[in-house]
């Protein structure tokens, strides 16, 4: 992706279902679970960049000793440095101690059974220890400790925060993480606090009554109640201090989650890949978490994939497939070579099939298999092109005639090569700017001058503000007579409220284009007008809000608007031709048809919150506020 826009967050629990002594004598360490978790985080170190953190708990402790572990760095390095202090402890330790699985579970931290790990990336606050994963709501009482881990976001905060206040809570702050974590551990209370008045008239005592809540706490019904009234995407994983485990997806499927069970380990994670490659787990013996779902681990070992709220059409976030999760997926890296197969016709209509001077390649790193897909789809409507020309020779088909219009083919290169970051502390903005906007460069003498049009793959466009400030510009020094940028994601043109950190219109090129529009057709005043009717629906409850924004899109067909985009992204003093052709809603459904969230493209939101934010996203817009509508 030229546009850097940041991953979602990763989660992964794991619980192991033998003893420690087990995986000692199997594996040759008692640290097997640690060893796992830290390779778990590092498959999935794309989906975070502000910190990681771990916890783990012991099961079946003694009263007085530690059982909950948790380690959390927001350092620059963060995994390096979450393990680096996890392992401190561990390593300090003689030979003999180490190869004692008791000991090692009597006294040494993260030794636990049921383990959990988060990489964060905050889409809004700071990045202070305090906001990274996983969360611990403590209390004496070991069946009412909570941890808490996500990725997630919710469009509906203030409304869960109120929720609270009338519950007679005081959260110590406004936000999702601590807002989402008190309203569990409210009804983890309210659960335990209802089987402890349940069994204390049949005579046990207290020390009876704990037992008895472990052996009976219902998981699911604490999940269904604590999640009632969630509006957005998530994934949430848990712990409760006795041992019982949770990953739960919403209604939707918006955020992925995948899972694995052996009779040794049980892991759910944020991708499936990172399972794969962790445990050697086979494609098929993989499970994807249904959405309205939560993979129930019990303290004692019996694991269930429950219902937890009414399941609802899956929209499985569709930015997941184009660029978020790991390619190695082979689900993920199938769908995006087919984005990039669909858009092999629109570019040899749009070079009306000169190859001979048409240069292919794509923008590094993640548009890589759509390049794959793209070169596949060029050679299938090559195969068709060559056999109609070949049946147009008729009587004056020869050998050589023949073998040229069977040698015609792409070329494809490798044209751009993405640098490493420059670091400047240069003071002057702009001479910052010329030293940052050096990321990407080029391979010198493949082009001919003023002759070639270079067809450069994106896997998507944001703000378009890389094209323009590096790619566009770089490019042009080869002197190609044009350039062609392709999209494998259709226009931008909404915010997201489930997890991405797309969330203000102005920030859309697409957006940009369809305001550009609107002023050369004197529609302007559409603008205050779509405005007033946001504005109205702030009134309306939550269910009854609809996207005011998409008629406008509606104004202009999606050539028109691409067109536009061109010459917004179009460098001052650019020489070469410069057309954009992005991939179509159909193109999308075609290749990824099991994840139809398509609300960034469509407007088309799976939750009503959506509906509500992207018209307070408008406000901001007309407002000339830059900031967040959720």
């Amino acid at each position: 992706m030229s546009d850097t826009i940041h991953h979602e967050c990763g989660i992964t629990v794991l619980r192991l279902l033998k003893p420690l002594d087990f995986y000692h004598k199997k594996y040759g360490t008692a640290f097997y679970g640690v060893q796992k978790m830290q390779l778990l985080l590092q498959k999935m170190r794309n989906r975070g960049q502000d910190g990681a953190g771990i916890a783990t708990i012991k099961l079946n402790p003694q009263p007085g000793t530690r059982y909950i572990s948790r380690k959390r760095s927001n350092a620059p390095n963060y995994l390096t440095d979450l393990f680096d202090m996890v392992w401190a402890r561990l390593n300090n330790i003689t030979p003999e101690q180490r190869n004692d699985p008791q000991w090692l579970r009597d006294n040494m931290p993260y030794m636990g059974e049921v383990l959990m790990g988060h990489l964060r990336y905050g889409t809004h606050g700071g990045n202070s220890i305090e906001l990274v994963h996983p969360f611990h709501r403590q209390n004496n009482w070991i069946s009412r400790n909570l941890l808490l881990a996500g990725n997630f976001n919710m469009t509906n905060v203030d409304e869960l925060f109120q929720e609270l206040v009338e519950l007679g809570q005081y959260p110590k702050e406004k936000s999702d993480t601590v807002t989402v974590l008190e309203k569990f551990g409210h009804f983890l209370d309210d659960e335990v606090q209802r089987l402890h008045t349940w069994y204390k008239p049949d005579g046990h005592t207290n020390t009876d009554i704990n037992q008895l809540i472990f052996d009976n706490l219902d998981v699911q019904r604490l999940l269904r109640r604590a999640s009632k009234k969630f509006d957005g995407g998530y994934v949430l994983g848990g712990m409760i201090g006795h041992g019982d485990a949770f990953l739960m997806r919403d209604p939707n499927g918006i955020r992925p989650a995948y899972w694995y069970q052996d009779d040794e380990i049980v892991v759910g994670a944020s991708e499936r890949p990172a399972i794969q490659s962790v445990f050697n787990v086979r494609f098929k013996d993989m499970k994807e978490l249904k959405p309205g779902h939560a993979l129930i681990i019990k303290y004692n070992g019996v694991v269930e994939e429950l219902p937890f709220i009414e399941p609802r059409e899956k929209r499985a976030c569709s930015f997941e497939r184009i660029y978020f999760s790991r390619g190695n997926d082979r689900e993920i890296y199938q769908e995006r070579k087919k984005l990039g197969e669909t858009l092999a016709r629109p570019v040899l209509d749009a070079v009306q099939f000169d190859l001979k001077h048409t240069v292919f390649s794509y923008i590094p790193n993640t548009a890589e298999a759509a390049f794959y897909g793209l070169m596949e789809g060029l050679e299938k409507e090559l195969n068709q092109w060559k056999h109609q020309q070949i049946m147009a020779l008729g009587d004056k088909s020869s050998p050589e005639k023949i073998a040229e219009i069977l040698n015609v083919r792409p070329r494809n290169e490798k044209l751009v090569h993405k640098d490493d970051k420059q670091r400047t502390f240069i003071a002057d903005k702009k001479a910052r700017n010329n030293m940052v906007n050096h990321v990407y460069d080029v391979t010198y003498g493949i082009c001919q001058d003023h002759k070639d049009t270079l067809v450069l793959l994106d896997d998507s466009i944001v703000r378009g503000t890389t094209l323009r400030d590096s790619i566009v510009s770089i490019t042009a020094r080869l002197q190609p007579k044009r350039i062609i940028i392709l999209s494998s994601a259709p226009q931008i043109r909404f915010p997201d409220c489930y997890g991405i950190d797309m969330s203000k219109m102005r920030d859309f090129v697409a957006f940009q284009a369809l305001v550009e529009l609107m002023k050369e057709s004197k529609q302007e005043h559409l603008l205050q007008e779509t405005y007033i009717r946001c504005k109205n629906s702030e009134m309306l409850p939550v269910e009854a809000v609809r996207n005011e924004v998409t008629e406008l899109y509606t104004l202009f067909e999606y050539e028109q608007i691409s067109r536009k985009i061109a010459e917004l992204v179009r460098p001052k003093d650019l020489k070469p031709g410069l057309e954009l052709i992005f991939q179509t809603m159909d193109g999308l459904h075609k290749a990824c048809p099991g994840n139809k969230g398509d609300w960034y493209f469509s407007g088309n939101y799976p939750t009503p919150g959506g509906n509500r934010v992207v018209n307070r996203a408008f406000m901001n817009f007309v407002e000339n506020k830059d900031v967040r509508a959720y």
